[in-house]
């Protein structure tokens, strides 16, 4: 039994005629030799020897089913990793190769393509040791090739070798094919943002262009037959127009540098209620539109000044955009742990939440359904530019209905020196003191 256990068959076949005739030889009558006196002792010895055989052959099948069952656990517990690997979001190649080196107890492992470039590696090659060396995929010549550095396999691990490989061939193949289709996908979403920049285009910028050229010709059509009236109205269509152009194409601009992450950041102290009024300025905004609700102990903010007026300035106008005629938009402050919030709060439409995703997206506006109704930058530029800072800019539905528009930005430490400015509105609405309240 135990040489069955140790060394299979043969050798427990080879053992059991030996025990037969050690038996003869050393305790059946005459002692020391091979000679039986009694017929029924040689029938004894041949039942044993018999016994030993049947014994032998039972306990070396159950030897190799027991390694076979081992074996195979073996082999699905490999698997079942790979397999939960690639569905943790694992990468797929990485992962068979790393788990292959350790099931098959290499040195390294690597995945080459046909180029010679290393795809994925695991471990250490040894140089002039054994490389077995595998095609991956059926194509002539093959897309890549496995190599296992560092030992021979035998016949069963031969066959999870040829598991891995085909998994290994699976995994390659939908790796290319999802490049593929990132790479059309992306080819169709410029397609479609060079479609909508184009029809965009074709109305903002045609609009201001054309009413230039209309007033500037007109000037030089008719010269000194216009009255001063009629030239100072023309010159001021040119002016209004080209100022509209130069604004959309800086608006442009500011996308693609957004986009590109090349977007210029000088972070300094700034007064969240001195940017709030300074934007309330520019887009020429009072108690009408706007309703504050500054806190006049908020910390200072660690941002900067022109861009979170920018973005204060985008979200604000949005928000004018779509709030029902006689409501107001709230703008509100607060601290939460190290950072400040700046929300800014309107009673619209609202949007879905599954749409806040396409709300940042270039060139989209809720309910498109033509191109009159401007390029739709604004919210794209908006969430560039907090991020930059190392804030946020975050939709949340408004309690009632509408839309909350919060941007997220960190406070100075306590430790760095603050520099506070009195922000004053000119139009005689607002005014930021000194001590950061606010009328």
């Amino acid at each position: 039994v135990v040489v069955a256990l140790v060394g299979g068959i043969w050798p427990a076949l080879f053992a059991a005629v030996l025990s037969g005739l050690t038996l003869d030889y050393l305790f059946v009558d005459p002692l020391f030799t091979v000679t039986i006196s009694d017929p029924l002792h040689a029938l004894a010895l041949v039942l044993y020897v018999v016994i030993a055989i049947l014994v032998s052959w039972i306990v070396d099948q159950a030897a190799r089913r027991t390694r076979a069952a081992r074996r195979s656990g073996a082999e699905s517990e490999l698997i079942a990793t790979v397999a939960g690997n690639i569905l943790r979001g694992q990468s797929a190649v990485p992962a068979l190769i790393s788990r292959a080196r350790e099931a098959f107890r290499m040195t390294g492992v690597r995945v080459i393509d046909a180029d010679g470039t290393v795809i994925a590696a695991d471990g250490e090659p040894v140089p002039d040791g054994r490389v077995i060396t595998l095609p991956l995929g059926t194509a002539t010549p093959p897309r890549a090739t496995l190599e296992l550095h560092g030992g021979d396999l035998d016949a069963s691990e031969r066959r999870l070798l040829d598991v891995i490989v085909a998994q290994l061939a699976a995994a390659l193949e939908h790796t290319e094919l999802t490049e593929t289709a990132r790479e059309a996908e992306v080819l169709a979403e410029t397609d479609r943002v060079r479609s909508a920049l184009l029809s965009a285009v074709s109305h903002d910028l045609r609009r201001p262009l054309a009413a230039a050229v209309a007033a500037v010709g007109g000037l030089r059509a008719t010269g000194q037959a216009l009255s001063l009236e009629d030239q100072t109205e023309l010159m001021a269509t040119a002016d209004e127009s080209l100022s509209t152009l130069s604004t959309l194409v800086t608006d442009l601009l500011d996308v693609s540098r957004v986009e590109a992450g090349v977007l210029g950041v000088s972070l300094v102290a700034v007064d969240a209620a001195d940017a709030v009024l300074t934007a309330l300025e520019e887009l020429g905004l009072g108690p009408i539109e706007v309703e504050l609700a500054l806190d006049p102990e908020l910390p200072t903010l660690l941002a900067d000044p022109v861009l979170l007026q920018r973005v204060i300035v985008n979200v604000l106008a949005n928000a004018l955009r779509y709030v029902p005629e006689g409501e107001r938009v709230r703008i509100a402050t607060s601290s939460l742990g190290g950072l400040a919030e700046i929300r800014i709060i309107d009673h619209g439409a609202g949007v879905p939440a599954e749409r806040f995703d396409d709300m940042f997206a270039p060139f989209q506006r809720l309910g498109d359904t033509d191109n009159t109704a401007g390029l739709g930058l604004g919210p794209a530029q908006s969430n560039g530019r907090p991020e930059g800072m190392g804030g946020t800019l975050t939709p949340e539905p408004t309690p009632g209905g509408g839309l909350t528009m919060v941007v997220s930005l960190p406070v100075v430490a306590a430790s760095t020196p603050a520099v506070f400015t009195a922000g004053v509105f000119t139009a005689g609405v607002f005014t930021a003191g000194l001590d950061g309240s606010t009328q």
